[in-house]
């Protein structure tokens, strides 16, 4: 409603010309105490409405946190234990140390020429 002065002005006085000037200040705070409180359950139902969609969105965040979690864990029993159950599960093998080639020892037992 684009209402101006002049509209405000007509309805106005057809108001004080209808109920009369002891009952408009009466039906005016009437009005106002109306307004108020449609305005104040308007805010609570948007107040609600935003609650809610907040409320799931943090359902969905730890719903995806959790799958990420169970993907990223490491499994429950450690894969060397059946290789050595005797030292326990925090037993970790070292890799194996490769012996030199054959033919490389030959050669640092070689003196420098002089």
């Amino acid at each position: 409603m684009n209402l101006g002065m002049p509209e405000m002005i007509f309805i106005f006085f057809m108001a004080l010309v209808v109920f009369g000037p002891k009952k408009l200040p009466e039906l005016a705070r009437q009005l106002g105490k109306i307004m108020a409180e449609f305005k104040r359950a308007s805010n609570e139902f948007k107040y609600q409405l935003e609650s809610e969609i907040t409320s799931a969105e943090i359902a969905e965040n730890q719903t995806k946190r959790q799958e990420l979690t169970q993907t990223i864990l490491p499994p429950e029993r450690p894969l060397n234990v059946e290789r050595a159950p005797e030292r326990g599960p925090e037993y970790i093998p070292e890799p194996p140390v490769s012996a030199p080639a054959p033919e490389a020892a030959p050669e640092m037992s070689k003196e420098p020429n002089a």
